[in-house]
């Protein structure tokens, strides 16, 4: 079942949810949208009361299914809601740009597709080449969301996407959404919880997938990155990602920014991604998954 809904949500991901209908952004607004609007700002305003305004959608879900217990049911949404978490028609879009722009030589907007695609997705490390931009991309759109359903299911999957959009840069002109940002930001540690619970929700992940980048690429030297930020809780989680699929597909400097490390770096996720879903199959042909 878990193998199924993961394969219905990545074929149909690549073959038809083209429009924003798809993109689970839309429905994080709405809810964003919702409780602006509600007593639940209130909760959201309180540190602690924060943390369970983010889980409590994931919660309801799972709930509801649990109640359904219907396999078939079960699998359709699942499926329903991993297409739209890995939605990212968007980014589809840009990056399709910055391919025609390569295509053509043309370095200037080949500079500006690739500057949308990393302030939207929020990346933070300035020095990060094209190629990196993407394997990071990766990893928040496909590789940690299929992560967190193999592990908690659709709760999983809707709390990782309300952290992912918290941790987006906001575009909003909505009052309400600015002011229910303008009240997550209020943190007596000086954190917002939803930051705190997004360094934690990629932390293991970004190592295990760490794991299938050596595995799949250069072993030696990706393991021996990997090593260096096994039990490091503060270095940034993209940071990770980016230096261990680095390692894991060797690069020369001259070769960065270029047509040819980002389809390294694109084949590199690509096949990570296929490492995983073999590894899921297994699992379930071994009898420890559903």
């Amino acid at each position: 079942m878990t193998l199924v809904s993961m394969l219905l949500a990545l074929i149909i991901e690549r073959l038809a949810a083209r429009s924003e209908l798809w993109q689970g952004s839309r429905y994080v607004k709405s809810w964003f949208s919702l409780t602006a609007d509600s007593k639940l700002a209130q909760v959201a305003q309180h540190p602690i009361g924060q943390y369970g305004w983010i889980l409590l959608p994931g919660l309801l879900v799972w709930l509801l299914l649990c109640l359904i217990d219907q396999w078939l049911v079960t699998t359709l949404v699942n499926a329903l809601l991993l297409l739209l978490a890995i939605g990212c028609w968007h980014y589809r879009q840009l990056y399709k740009q910055f391919l025609n722009a390569q295509d053509r030589n043309d370095d200037e907007a080949a500079f500006l597709a690739m500057q949308q695609i990393r302030q939207h997705s929020g990346l933070q490390l300035d020095d990060a080449s094209y190629g990196q931009s993407l394997i990071w991309l990766n990893f928040r759109y496909y590789a940690a969301v299929l992560f967190w359903f193999l592990l908690l299911g659709a709760f999983g999957i809707i709390t990782y996407v309300i952290l992912r959009q918290l941790n987006q840069p906001s575009h909003s002109e909505d009052p309400q959404m600015l002011q229910l940002e303008a009240l997550l930001q209020q943190d007596h540690e000086g954190t917002p919880a939803y930051q705190r619970l997004m360094h934690i929700a990629d932390w293991f992940p970004a190592r295990l997938f760490g794991i299938g980048f050596a595995l799949v690429g250069y072993f030696s030297r990706a393991s021996s990155a990997l090593l260096g930020y096994f039990l490091d809780f503060t270095s940034p989680n993209e940071q990770v990602v980016i230096d261990v699929a680095t390692a894991a597909e060797p690069i020369d400097e001259t070769m960065l920014n270029t047509a040819e490390e980002t389809a390294t770096m694109v084949q590199l996720a690509k096949r990570n991604i296929l490492f995983f879903l073999a590894f899921t199959a297994i699992l379930t042909l071994a009898g420890w998954l559903s």
